[in-house]
């Protein structure tokens, strides 16, 4: 086995837990796209309670670990985010790299991460992005974790199964370890894009939902077809309690335990 190997073999063991097998997410790097907002005013006391709830992961930019991140409460893994993008641009789906993977490492990441769009108009840059981005990551042993969504002017449906077991098929034939993506909406149509990709894939959670019941539903459809996790941002860091909310995720992730029974131990 070459060093590298070894290098992702430790750091992958750092964001996904040890029994399940699984992974617990929870992608804070919101502020680049739609600024300051609720849960990411006081990063390092959100994400300890993140951290207190059991997940495995946060995700965040570079910047945000030397000024949000912590050191104290309960461990939790670091994965960097290096791709970037603003509401404000006349096109928000064209993405750009802002960080390598030897300042991930300089910083302490576990692993990195990359947004690709496809069907958007910058998709073959984008691609680029991600075939050098594996290269680097194989290269250093650095876990990558892909977001694959389908977003553009030809993607009428973006959780099509179709579309999304094509972007997902996307994300592994160039090299990611892990790929995140769209929920198709129900387990019959979810595990056609789990068998699919040859990688784990985790589902994103997307806008704010109405209900908690509502997410762990989502949650547990996606358990059920296959899926070896979440990344959760806004329905988590925007809750009302980010521990139990997060406590209630890894129930279902790491436990087994139904939607029915996570949303229980919330009331």
């Amino acid at each position: 086995m070459e060093m590298s190997e070894i290098g992702k073999m430790v750091r992958i063991e750092r964001i996904m837990d040890r029994d399940s097998r699984n992974l617990v997410v929870i992608p804070m790097d919101h502020g680049i796209s739609i600024g300051p907002t609720k849960g990411l005013l006081k990063m390092a006391d959100t994400i300890n309670r993140i951290a207190e709830g059991g997940a495995n992961a946060v995700l965040l930019h570079k910047g945000m670990v030397k000024h949000g991140y912590r050191g104290y409460g309960r461990d939790i893994g670091l994965i960097l985010h290096v791709s970037a993008s603003t509401s404000l641009a006349p096109d928000p789906n064209e993405k750009v790299t802002v960080c390598e993977v030897e300042e991930a490492i300089r910083l302490g990441a576990d692993a990195v991460s990359i947004h690709v769009n496809i069907g958007s108009e910058t998709e073959p840059e984008q691609l680029m992005q991600l075939g050098y981005l594996a290269e680097r990551c194989d290269y250093w042993g650095m876990p990558l974790l892909a977001m694959m969504y389908p977003r553009g002017k030809n993607i009428k449906n973006p959780h099509d199964p179709a579309v999304v077991a094509h972007a997902s098929r996307a994300g592994a034939e160039l090299g990611a370890d892990v790929i995140k993506t769209n929920y198709t909406g129900d387990p019959d149509s979810f595990k056609d894009v789990v068998e699919g990709c040859p990688v784990p894939v985790i589902i994103a959670g997307g806008p704010k939902v109405e209900t908690d019941l509502d997410l762990l539903e989502m949650i547990e459809g996606a358990m059920e077809a296959g899926a070896r996790g979440v990344a959760i941002g806004r329905n988590v860091f925007q809750h009302d309690d980010p521990t139990l909310i997060t406590r209630a995720i890894c129930m279902i992730v790491h436990e087994g335990a139904s939607a029915k029974e996570a949303n229980e131990m919330l009331k």
